[in-house]
């Protein structure tokens, strides 16, 4: 379950960045819950996938300095080699200030 927390924040933090609402480094942690080494983790790994990031200080928010978008997809699966039974698909999508969850 730890890697399903980790796409939320991932989520989370990619929203707030589309909303261009973050606040700084140090209340973006707060409004998250999370550390501030977290959320540079966050955002490292986003520009890993090509998000081109900047920081307005007179906003206080960090903006993407180009479209981006992340999708998430997700299955899990259980059983065994003869016999196995899909528990949960589903994606997340998320497009400009649209977001959906579908599951199938």
């Amino acid at each position: 379950m730890k890697n399903i927390k980790h796409i939320e924040r991932l989520q989370q933090l990619h929203n707030l960045i589309v909303d261009e609402c973050t606040g700084s480094p140090t209340d973006l942690a707060k409004r998250m819950d999370v550390s501030e080494r977290t959320i540079y983790y966050l955002l490292e790994q986003l520009k890993d996938y090509d998000a081109k990031i900047g920081y307005d200080r007179s906003r206080r928010s960090y903006f993407y300095k180009s479209d981006f978008v992340l999708e998430v997809n997700f299955s899990i699966c259980i059983g065994s080699h003869d016999e196995v039974m899909e528990i949960m698909e589903g994606s997340y999508l998320h497009n400009k200030n649209k977001s959906r969850f579908n599951r199938h």
